[in-house]
């Protein structure tokens, strides 16, 4: 497993992730939506963030705070938690306006081959930071846990 740690960790937080996500979601809506578990655009805390944190903080870890692969791993991963807060949050706010507009034209009635958009894109800062914090923790684990 030892050789594979730069793999398995980021899908095991990726899979925490999503367990945490549907966790938060069934219990703020009182519904299990077990969709939640495979989609992971949206919500408390980011996937994308906790997937791609955990695999930098786990090469700072292993092979050090100054290696150039951490640094170029790390501007990855802000633009990856910038895309999450900024413009896949704005479409998902778009998404919601347009749902809008289109139910109050159609009055319930769908329109052959519309198909409502998606408005769960993407995330709230604090969405994002908690991802941050959970790829650090995974990657933490793995690193005291197998060592390298």
């Amino acid at each position: 497993m030892e050789r594979y740690i730069y793999l398995v960790c980021p899908f095991v937080t990726l899979v925490v992730c999503q367990i945490i996500k549907f966790t938060v979601e069934s219990l703020e809506t009182r519904k299990l939506n077990f969709a939640r578990l495979i989609n992971g655009c949206g919500g408390m805390p980011s996937s994308h963030t906790s997937f791609s944190s955990s695999i930098t903080m786990l090469i700072g870890f292993n092979l050090g705070f100054d290696s150039p692969l951490f640094a170029a791993c790390l501007i990855f991963t802000f633009i990856i938690s910038y895309d999450a807060m900024g413009l896949r949050y704005e479409s998902g706010k778009q998404a919601e306006a347009i749902n809008l507009i289109f139910d109050s034209f159609i009055k319930g009635k769908p329109k052959k081959g519309f198909i409502r958009l998606k408005e769960q894109l993407g995330h709230k800062p604090l969405e994002v930071l908690v991802g941050m914090v959970l790829g650090t923790v995974m990657a933490l684990l793995f690193t005291t846990n197998f060592k390298i």
